[in-house]
């Protein structure tokens, strides 16, 4: 069984993570894609803002369908009004700040607003908690090639050197 404090803790950390990674890559290089057909840098960073930032938001509003026809376009209304070359400094904190604000937002939610059942893009049925799980699986993903970029830029990603601290 999934619990949205347990889930809401772990996030935090993998966002923690993710802002400092953002942090930590140079930042006249936030453009920088290894093929041109791979997102750059910063378009994985701001796609993990913007799609965790509009999820959990149409979540929050009692959405119940997001296969809808024009459900994508509602996202744009949950989009933050930051800079599309936004400085490494702004999108970090943008990134803590947006999960900060949807935490305190989703555990103000009853119990029973978790436990619904939604309908995911893909059409799968699941829980609004299930489909927060997803939404943070999702970071990951992202956050993973972040870390891929910052290697190919011969940086060690935080969760490495705080694995490194420790022996």
């Amino acid at each position: 069984m999934i619990r949205l404090e347990n889930l809401l803790e772990n996030w935090t950390v993998i966002r923690q993570d993710t802002a400092q990674t953002v942090a930590d890559f140079p930042a006249g290089e936030l453009d920088f894609r290894p093929l041109p057909e791979l997102m750059s840098f910063r378009e994985i960073a701001r796609h993990i803002l913007d799609a965790t930032h509009a999820l959990t938001g149409v979540l929050l509003d009692g959405a119940e369908d997001l296969s809808a026809a024009g459900c994508r376009e509602l996202f744009k209304n949950y989009m933050l009004p930051l800079a599309a070359d936004a400085d490494a400094g702004a999108l970090s904190a943008a990134l803590r700040d947006s999960l900060a604000l949807r935490r305190a937002q989703l555990l103000e939610q009853p119990p029973d607003f978790l436990s619904r059942i939604i309908t995911r893009m893909d059409g799968q049925r699941v829980t609004r908690l299930e489909m927060l799980q997803f939404v943070k699986e999702h970071e990951l993903v992202h956050r993973a090639q972040m870390f891929l970029y910052l290697r190919l830029k011969g940086i060690v990603p935080v969760t490495t050197r705080r694995r490194q601290a420790k022996k």
